[in-house]
């Protein structure tokens, strides 16, 4: 790979993972001026061209869904609860299973982030520290334990409580 296309390639990277909410609106916009905007280089990409990519929007995933269950978080403007990071969550696997992107590594950390953040919104709602944050149902939350592969069972038995009913 040239210098030059691994340079723009790079930077095209970058801006994936610097881009807003939904990543892989930023992947296929890197592709297009890649290839076919008339400002852009006209890049003949070939598939390992995308792994930078790829892999820049799986990080970005991973950033914005840790961002919505990092404690430090709960009540700060860039929080948008466990509803959005669900939703990320799955735009991430379906993202992943369509380009055969192993996750592996992100699903434990987000495991381990969602028990840690679950077990601690109980001990502070329940001691009167704060409010719930928890912004789905119950229905929601298990769904996206499940598909972190951590079963209903395994979630704190508080958490049914705090979750919203509304939906």
């Amino acid at each position: 790979m040239t210098d030059f296309r691994q340079h723009i390639l790079s930077e095209e990277a970058l801006l994936i993972i610097k881009s807003g909410e939904i990543p892989e609106v930023a992947y296929y916009s890197s592709i297009h001026y890649l290839t076919e905007d008339p400002e852009g280089p006209h890049l003949n990409i070939q598939p390992g061209d995308l792994i930078a990519l790829e892999e820049a929007v799986v990080q970005r995933y991973r950033t914005i869904i840790l961002r919505d269950i990092t404690l430090e978080n709960r009540g700060r403007s860039i929080y948008r609860g466990l509803k959005r990071c669900a939703a990320n969550w799955k735009r991430l696997v379906n993202f992943s299973d369509k380009r055969s992107i192993d996750i592996s590594s992100a699903r434990k950390e987000v495991t381990d982030a969602l028990r840690e953040f679950l077990r601690q919104e109980i001990m502070d709602v329940s001691s009167g520290k704060r409010e719930t944050c928890i912004n789905c149902s119950y229905a929601v939350l298990t769904e996206f334990a499940c598909s972190l592969g951590l079963p209903r069972d395994d979630l704190p038995a508080k958490v049914e409580t705090l979750c919203n009913w509304n939906e």
